[in-house]
C-alpha cells in the first residue's frame, strides 16, 4: 500500500482513548469507576445554555457558512468580556473564534512557525500541543519545570533556550497537566523576554475561569505597549459552559495576527460551529453568576483532593490548580503507564500517566479532579491506601 505521511505515522495513538480502555476493564469491585482522565466538566450545562443551543440549532439563520473570524456578535461580546477580565481595551477585531482551543493552538502555531522552525514549550507539556507541532513539521524544544519550583518555568532557562531557530514560546496557565498557576509577575517577565528576543508568546488560558480567587486579572499583558506584536492568547468555552462537544474556542491577538489566522481557518474549517456561537454570544453575559458558582465548586473539589492526599502518606501532591493535580505515585521503580493501568483496572481510578506529558514525568499521574464531585473525590482515600502493584 502507499506510504503514510511519516510525520503523522510516527505519532503515538491518542492517549485518552487508550486510558479509557483500562477503565472499561475494571470489574467494579471497589465501587463505581472514578474517571479523572480527560478534562470534562463534572456537572451538566445550565438549562438556559441548553435552551439557547436548541433554539440556535433549529434556526435556518445558522445553516449557511458564516464569517471565517467568527460571528460578529460573539466576537463583540467576547471582546467586551476579555476587556473586563483583564482591565484592557480590546475589540472584536482582536478576536478570532475557532472550533475548540486545540484548533486555536493549531491556528496560532501555523501562523507563526513553519516546517523546520522551533516552538519552545515547558515540560511537563500538554501532549496535544506537542503532537500538533510534530505533525506539521515544527520542531520542539523544552524548558524543564521542577516540582520544587511548583512546576513554574525558570526565567534563565527560558532565555537560554531561545535560540535563533525558535519562533515562539507556548505556555499553558493554569497549566495542563500540573495545574500550576503562573503569577502575573512571572507572565510579564516571560512576555518581556519574548519581546526582547523577537519571538511570539502563545498563552493557552483554557482554565482561567477556575482560578482560586475571583475578580483578579490572570495577567496584565494586554495593557503593555505593543502587546499585539508578541502575544497570542487562547481560550475555550468548553469548560466554562460545559459544552465540549460543541467545540468552541477563541483567540485574542493583534489585528494583523487575526488576519493571518483567518487564512488558516478558511482551509481548516471555514468557520466554527455557528449555532454554538449564537448561543454562547447570549449565554456569556447571562450565565456569569452560574459560572462563578462553578468556579467555587472547583475550588471545593481541589480542597477535597488536598485533604485526601494528606491522608494518604505514600502519595504526594506536587501541584494543583484550576482543573488538574500532578500527583507523585509511590512506585519509583515502575513506569507511570503501568501504575495508571493497574490503578484503573484494580482500583477503578482512571487517570493519565505522567510520561504522556514528557519522558521525565514517570513518577507522576495527572488527576483531572474537576471531573468528580467532592463525595466522589473522598472515595479516593480508601482506594489509594489499599492499592498495591504486587
Amino acid at each position: 500500500m502507499p506510504a503514510f505521511n511519516p510525520l503523522v505515522e510516527k505519532l503515538s495513538p491518542p492517549p485518552v482513548p487508550s486510558v479509557a480502555a483500562w477503565g472499561r476493564a475494571y470489574d467494579g469491585s471497589k465501587g463505581p469507576l472514578i474517571d479523572l482522565s480527560q478534562a470534562v466538566p463534572g456537572y451538566p450545562a445550565h438549562a438556559e445554555m441548553l435552551r439557547l443551543l436548541g433554539e440556535a440549532s433549529s434556526s435556518t439563520a445558522y445553516t449557511g457558512y458564516g464569517p471565517i473570524e467568527g460571528e460578529t456578535e460573539l466576537r463583540r461580546v467576547y471582546a467586551e468580556h476579555v476587556s473586563e477580565v483583564y482591565g484592557a481595551s480590546l475589540g472584536l477585531e482582536n478576536t478570532h473564534i475557532t472550533s475548540g482551543c486545540n484548533q486555536a493552538f493549531v491556528c496560532a502555531a501555523m501562523t507563526v512557525a513553519g516546517p523546520g522552525n522551533t516552538v519552545l514549550m515547558t515540560e511537563p507539556f500538554y501532549f496535544n500541543h506537542e503532537t500538533t507541532l510534530a505533525m506539521v513539521g515544527v520542531k520542539t524544544a523544552f524548558v524543564p519545570c521542577a516540582a520544587e519550583n511548583g512546576f513554574l518555568p525558570d526565567l534563565v532557562g527560558i532565555e537560554t533556550a531561545i535560540t535563533p531557530e525558535v519562533r515562539a514560546l507556548a505556555l499553558v496557565s493554569p497549566n495542563n497537566p500540573t495545574g500550576a498557576i503562573y503569577p502575573p509577575s512571572l507572565l510579564e517577565a516571560i512576555f518581556k523576554i519574548c519581546r526582547e528576543k523577537g519571538i511570539w508568546l502563545i498563552l493557552d488560558e483554557t482554565y482561567r475561569d477556575f482560578l482560586p480567587v475571583a475578580g483578579q486579572a490572570p495577567h496584565g499583558l494586554f495593557s503593555l505597549s505593543g502587546w499585539e506584536e508578541t502575544l497570542i492568547s487562547l481560550y475555550s468555552f468548553s469548560k466554562s459552559f460545559c459544552i465540549p462537544g460543541h467545540r468552541l474556542g477563541a483567540i485574542t491577538a493583534g489585528v494583523e495576527t487575526v488576519n493571518q489566522i483567518a487564512k488558516i481557518m478558511d482551509n481548516l474549517q471555514i468557520c466554527a460551529p455557528r449555532a454554538a456561537q449564537g448561543a454562547v454570544a447570549k449565554a456569556l453575559p447571562l450565565l456569569a453568576d452560574w459560572r462563578e458558582e462553578n468556579r467555587k465548586e472547583i475550588g471545593r473539589r481541589a480542597a477535597a483532593l488536598k485533604s485526601v492526599l494528606r491522608a494518604v502518606n505514600d502519595w504526594k501532591l506536587d501541584a494543583i490548580g484550576a482543573y488538574f493535580a500532578f500527583v507523585r505515585h509511590p512506585f519509583p521503580d515502575r513506569s507511570s503507564a503501568e501504575v495508571a493501568e493497574k490503578l484503573a483496572k484494580q482500583a477503578g481510578i482512571v487517570c493519565i500517566p505522567g510520561a504522556y506529558f514528557g519522558d521525565a514525568q514517570q513518577d507522576y499521574l495527572r488527576f483531572a479532579f474537576a471531573n468528580a464531585d467532592v463525595e466522589t473525590i473522598t472515595r479516593l482515600e480508601e482506594r489509594l491506601k489499599n492499592f498495591s502493584l504486587s
